[in-house]
């Protein structure tokens, strides 16, 4: 009976140990935010982090390579991360693999703005879309979508209203379903 006791003590013991030793997923999620906020190549941008059972999505609509990476690499390096999905995109000029031209008027800087306002209010009217999840950004009549969806045929309406938007040349649609 007391070996017995004992036993039933050690595995206790161990699987206490085991679920005390492993990282939580909000913990890894604030751990990642922390370091992102903390690097001076990411810094700059707005990465949204998201764990579950350890594997970290980082879902953002960026203008560099570099800070893609090194995002990417910090999650990677995270204690008690299991794996990485990458949902980053980096931002291009239609014109070259180069960053938008700063020379652009004002007008054409007013012009995207007013895209992404219509493209963002067409999906929070539209009842099949959510649009409260879904960020959109606008880089030379290119609108850029990110963030999730509930199925295939919310994000294929969310890229069908963006696409039908007065002014958009194309759609980048960084569009994660949900698993859950």
């Amino acid at each position: 009976m007391k070996t017995r006791t004992s036993l039933l003590l050690a595995i206790f013991a161990m699987a206490f140990c085991i679920v005390a030793c492993a990282t939580p997923d909000p913990v890894v999620t604030t751990k990642i935010k922390a370091q992102l906020l903390a690097d001076e190549a990411a810094r700059p941008y707005s990465f949204e982090v998201t764990t579950k059972d350890g594997v970290v999505t980082i879902t953002a609509n960026i203008d560099s390579q570099e800070a893609k990476d090194r995002a990417i690499q910090i999650a990677r390096q995270t204690r008690g991360v299991v794996d990485v999905v990458d949902m980053i995109a980096v931002r291009t000029s239609s014109a070259s693999a180069d960053a938008p031209n700063p020379q652009r008027t004002a007008g054409e800087h007013i012009d995207d703005a007013t895209i992404t306002m219509h493209v963002k209010s067409r999906l929070l009217e539209d009842p099949q879309v959510k649009g409260l999840k879904i960020d959109v950004d606008t880089r030379e009549g290119v609108v850029f979508l990110t963030g999730t969806v509930r199925s295939t045929q919310e994000k294929d309406k969310a890229i069908e209203l963006a696409k039908d938007t007065q002014g958009v040349r194309d759609v980048q649609a960084n569009l994660k379903i949900e698993t859950t």
